[in-house]
């Protein structure tokens, strides 16, 4: 059953709050809520980044119009490597901070980041999953930064969680998402699950959701299991960005399954993600080397 949160407890970051607050309801639930935790000025930087990837998109795009062609969704991956904006933002905003603290981690690495945009009229849902499977890393402390760019509602393709799913440690096997060029199929895992089909006994599931307004950002660990609605408005853009980070428990780890795109030529399994790919964004002030 869908239940939508009106916490209010976390609208403070940085300081004690989000230390315990949010630490202590993402460790629970595997999804917490920091509202206001992105400035306006980099929200506006961020929209701009995203229609110049729209309308020059980097090498890993992943788009795909509606059934209907009513829609469009426009994905992409890995564009800090193309974009300064994005690059500075993946570095040099709060969230590298907010991740450590989650984490408890005295250092973050930055995984990759992605762009979605379901542009109005886009009747496509995108299907429960949890992403860790996609991802060359094991390590548990992983998650998603889902930035609100626009005001996110049900009505044009909000998040929505199965609360604690991340608990169980099940890795669902990875599938395609629409029909996009080259992420037609994934390598079956023999380790993995099938997904159930939530959707259909959505009452058997602890799931919610929340509205967000720009500047809002959704935090949820890589083993939460997710979807997000279809964009039924006429007139309402829903962009988001996700950034992904790592914490000091984290080794790059390729498996069958794993998205080539998100790989590295250099590391081995087993090795730390230090690297040019998988830069490190932030460090304890104490840390030393």
């Amino acid at each position: 059953m869908l239940k939508h949160s009106d916490d209010q407890a976390l609208g403070r970051r940085g300081g004690h709050l989000l230390e315990v607050n949010a630490r202590r309801r993402y460790e629970s639930d595997g999804v917490v809520v920091l509202p206001k935790c992105i400035e306006l000025s980099w929200v506006e930087a961020l929209r701009e980044a995203i229609d110049r990837d729209i309308h020059n998109p980097g090498p890993y795009v992943h788009s795909y119009d509606s059934e209907d062609n009513a829609g469009y969704f426009h994905g992409n991956l890995r564009t800090w490597e193309n974009d300064p904006t994005f690059r500075s933002f993946c570095m040099d905003s709060s969230l590298p901070g907010v991740a450590a603290a989650l984490f408890g981690s005295r250092k973050v690495n930055l995984l990759y980041d992605q762009i979605f945009v379901k542009e109005p009229a886009t009747m496509v849902r995108t299907r429960w999953h949890n992403d860790q499977p996609y991802w060359p890393v094991q390590g548990r402390q992983v998650a998603s930064f889902w930035v609100a760019l626009d005001h996110v509602t049900t009505e044009n393709g909000a998040l929505e969680f199965i609360r604690g799913s991340h608990i169980s440690g099940d890795w669902y096997q990875p599938e395609a998402f629409g029909s996009t060029a080259g992420y037609d199929a994934y390598e079956r895992n023999p380790d993995y699950k099938p997904i159930p089909n939530i959707e259909a006994e959505r009452e058997k599931y602890d799931i919610v959701s929340w509205n967000l307004e720009p500047g809002d950002v959704y935090v949820f660990h890589g083993l939460t299991v997710h979807s997000a609605g279809v964009n039924r408005t006429k007139q309402v853009r829903r962009r988001g960005y996700a950034v992904r980070y790592t914490g000091d428990d984290v080794v790059y780890d390729t498996r069958p399954g794993t998205n080539a795109h998100l790989c590295s030529f250099v590391h081995k399994d087993g090795d730390i993600l230090d690297s040019d790919q998988y830069p490190v964004v932030w460090t304890h002030p104490r840390t030393t080397t």
